[in-house]
């Protein structure tokens, strides 16, 4: 029996994917790219078939190559469920005059400090592997900006202390998706004269069409 048939003989195939599904299968892609399996060009490639598919036998070539067990005929693990591929972490991130970026696939350990003076720091947490279930944050920054950007599956706690600065929470960019599995990241510190903030974004590559507006 062919793997997109049920015991029927439908053709589970045929069937119309929900933007869920994609995002799994753009999920599986993302993490394919960070362990090396896929070049940048060839995710660009695959993500862009990802947003175009329309059933679920448009979805089976394009990560077929990918999964141990074949082509991808049912829903993959979602962002709170990857695995912990990345090799490289970070226990701080510090700008002076300058920027430092973390984004893409990396590993954040259960505390990470961020300071900036007169410069700009990005925490992209997007794409990162927690290594706690509970992360705390310590962000500083001085006539300078803190932005950390978070998925929709992970809860946000922000206790900061703004002296002639700004330091909370943006409006959300995708609606929050929180469960009892839920990491937690709480971000407390100072911002003087500066900017510490949060906000939730969609993951890396999701195309404008797709999104709401919260």
């Amino acid at each position: 029996m062919d793997d997109l048939s049920d015991a029927a003989g439908h053709d589970r195939g045929r069937l119309r994917v929900s933007h869920a599904d994609r995002e799994r299968v753009a999920e599986v892609l993302r993490e394919a790219a960070g362990d090396g399996r896929l070049d940048l060009d060839e995710l660009d490639e695959r993500l862009g078939l990802t947003w175009q598919a329309k059933t679920y036998a448009d979805l089976v070539p394009i990560t077929v190559d990918l999964q141990a067990g074949g082509a991808l005929t049912s829903p993959p693990p979602g962002p709170g469920s990857r695995a912990p591929v990345p090799t490289t972490g970070h226990a701080s991130s510090t700008a002076i005059l300058g920027d430092c970026k973390r984004r893409g696939v990396w590993r954040v350990p259960a505390q990470h400090t961020a300071f900036t003076l007169m410069g700009s720091v990005l925490l992209d947490l997007r794409e990162a592997v927690l290594e706690s279930r509970e992360t705390a944050i310590t962000a500083n920054a001085v006539m300078g900006e803190v932005k950390i950007l978070v998925p929709a599956h992970v809860h946000v706690v922000v206790d900061g202390t703004p002296i002639l600065g700004d330091f909370g929470q943006g409006k959300d960019k995708v609606p929050a998706e929180l469960g009892a599995d839920s990491p937690t990241v709480r971000v407390r510190g100072m911002a003087l004269m500066g900017s510490v903030q949060v906000q939730r974004l969609p993951a890396p590559g999701t195309p404008k069409k797709y999104l709401g507006t919260y």
